[in-house]
């Protein structure tokens, strides 16, 4: 089996992966692996725009945009991590302006910012225009800045490689296995240092916004492993995605002046949230909107989704400031939002929950919060966690980009003051990879990948999705444990090498079901409604026996081993703000 060494091993390539390289490249060796090519990471679709309390706009303090995250979390984020994002934000965002980002501007030739929900001034009194942008394709100006900044430092890409397991010494992470999709070739990739940045895992659920490569593979990975996942009950349904498709619509569509109406025409928000109306956070209009359908009070024939009223805006502001939402409503539905509303409906977008880790992105593996060491994680699939409950728009780039560079920086410290030379190679997880592939391939029999996926997104959408029960969710967790059991019986007819994507989305399939059940064991645990987790039969947020983070351990036999963590309420003045710990083997 082909070896390949490089100081580090990035392990996905959008934002919050090239964020890491790019502040690693020219002090180490980094390679970064992803199962697409960089430039088609879903980083690319973010629409709306990064926070950051720039005050180009209007008055504004880091300190107001670190009340409205905690409180958008319902006060679940740890605070001390929120309030370094927050401190980082205008930095970050004039360091990329210099990388090459190319924002909108107002007139006066400073960086344009817009509404975003969530975000007010002085603690809660207004809304504000923090969301800085590039029209309605931020992530994907900011992909490709970032793409070509590490391609300028000489970073080694390897496009459409797989990365299926860990490799592990001494209790130190130091490769990975990777199966390279064009010629089907297992390769192990040694390192010094590993960072996931995998993105998250919408496409357990069957309407959403999500990629189809979204599918947790690094989540997966880290069941595996003995890694715990952390807060995997909190998935947030973004309010606006296109009718029966999912496909999102951005934030800055109300941000810039559009409505969300019922089907008898009302304003239904200002019944929800009076004062800052379509502007709440999502959510509220996730459960605002069911809540309207539920009454009958939907539009269309079925009375199943709600309509998002962009037409008082200017024909000239929509296609200047939301020019994908305008394609994207024309080519789907065949509507054209100047002069008609948007048929929308709530879709599975964000994931809170992830990859337990510090600030500067270093993994912890218990309660306790003992690190891994040589192991980082950084974005979607990482839980900092700086969104707790519930994420406010506009955060997640800030985030993907803030805690990318931090894993970066400290990374490069690892490298030269702690690990000065690889641990040696066990090559034990790659030979459990491909005797897991020759099982695959060696069916004669058995349901296809696609039947086992179907029913699971089913039970997810149905029971795992904005409004919970404890019926409901006890019968996911039984459900998804007889999918674990199909999805390990699964047989791959494909019994070619090159680009087998059948075998691959055999093994994407063992991921899902794992960390879905981890999603629906936390739900049923969490026995209140707190942010994007909304109890039928525990209504009210509980403080007293919940304010706690989730934590899932994966069991030998598929069962999910739950426990709680504490939250962090630390302030950033009782600490400093950057000094990692040092560490040894």
């Amino acid at each position: 089996m082909q070896v390949v060494y490089h100081d580090v091993i990035v392990v996905g390539a959008g934002l919050a992966g090239l964020r890491a390289a790019v502040e690693i490249a020219g002090k180490h060796d980094v390679a970064v692996l992803s199962k697409l090519h960089p430039l088609r990471s879903h980083s690319g679709a973010a629409q709306g725009g990064i926070s950051a309390a720039l005050g180009n706009a209007e008055k504004d303090s880091p300190e107001w945009h670190a009340y409205d995250t905690i409180k958008g979390s319902d006060y679940l984020a740890d605070q001390y991590a929120v309030q370094v994002m927050c401190n980082d934000a205008p930095r970050a965002i004039i360091e990329l302006e210099h990388l090459g980002v190319p924002f909108s501007r107002f007139d006066d030739g400073r960086i344009a910012q817009r509404l975003f929900g969530g975000h007010t001034k002085n603690f809660g009194e207004a809304p504000i225009r923090r969301t800085c942008y590039a029209a309605d394709r931020t992530g994907h100006v900011c992909l490709n800045t970032l793409y070509e900044q590490s391609l300028k430092r000489r970073v080694s890409f390897y496009a459409e490689y797989q990365v299926l397991d860990l490799c592990m010494a001494e209790g130190a992470v130091n490769g990975v296995v990777a199966l390279e999709l064009k010629t089907g070739q297992l390769m192990l990739f040694h390192a010094r240092a590993v960072i996931f940045a995998t993105g998250g895992y919408g496409k357990a659920w069957k309407t959403t916004s999500n990629a189809f490569a979204n599918t947790g593979d690094g989540l997966g990975i880290a069941l595996n492993n003995g890694i715990p996942l952390q807060d995997m009950e909190f998935v947030q349904f973004h309010p606006t995605g296109l009718y029966q498709l999912g496909i999102l619509i951005t934030e800055a569509a109300r941000g810039e002046g559009g409505v969300l109406r019922n089907g008898q025409g009302e304003r239904f928000m200002e019944r929800y949230a009076p004062s800052i109306k379509d502007l709440a956070p999502r959510d509220i209009v996730s459960r605002s909107i069911y809540e309207e359908i539920s009454q009958g009070r939907g539009a269309g024939p079925m009375k199943d989704h709600v309509l998002l009223d962009l037409t008082g805006l200017s024909k000239g502001k929509t296609t200047e400031k939301l020019p994908e939402i305008e394609s994207f409503a024309k080519i789907y539905l065949g509507v054209d939002p100047a002069e008609a509303p948007i048929p929308v409906q709530p879709t599975c977008h964000y994931a809170m929950g992830g990859i337990p880790t510090d600030v500067n992105g270093r993994v912890s593996a218990d309660v306790n919060g003992r690190e891994i060491p040589g192991f980082w994680a950084a974005g979607e699939v990482a839980c900092v966690s700086v969104h707790g409950a519930n994420r406010l728009g506009s955060n997640s780039l800030l985030d993907l980009i803030v805690f990318g560079r931090r894993a970066g920086k400290d990374i490069n410290r690892f490298l030269d003051r702690v690990c000065l030379t690889p641990l040696p190679l066990d090559t034990a997880s790659a030979n459990r990879i491909r005797e897991r592939i020759e099982e695959f391939k060696g069916k004669k029999s058995g349901e296809t990948v696609s039947v086992v996926r179907t029913d699971l997104q089913k039970v997810m959408m149905d029971r795992v999705s904005v409004f919970r029960s404890e019926q409901g969710l006890s019968d996911a967790v039984e459900e998804i444990a007889a999918l674990q059991k199909r999805a390990e019986a699964v047989r791959v007819a494909d019994q070619s090498r090159n680009f087998n994507t059948e075998l691959l989305e055999a093994i994407e399939l063992q991921h899902m079901v794992n960390y879905s059940k981890a999603v629906a064991v936390s739900a049923l645990k969490r026995r209140e409604a707190r942010g994007a987790h909304s109890r039928d039969d525990y209504p009210l947020r509980d403080d007293a026996n919940w304010l706690k983070h989730s934590l899932c351990f994966l069991e030998e036999d598929g069962a999910i081993n739950h426990t709680k963590k504490a939250v962090d309420l630390s302030l950033a003045s009782s600490r400093a703000e950057f000094v990692p710990k040092e560490r040894k083997y």
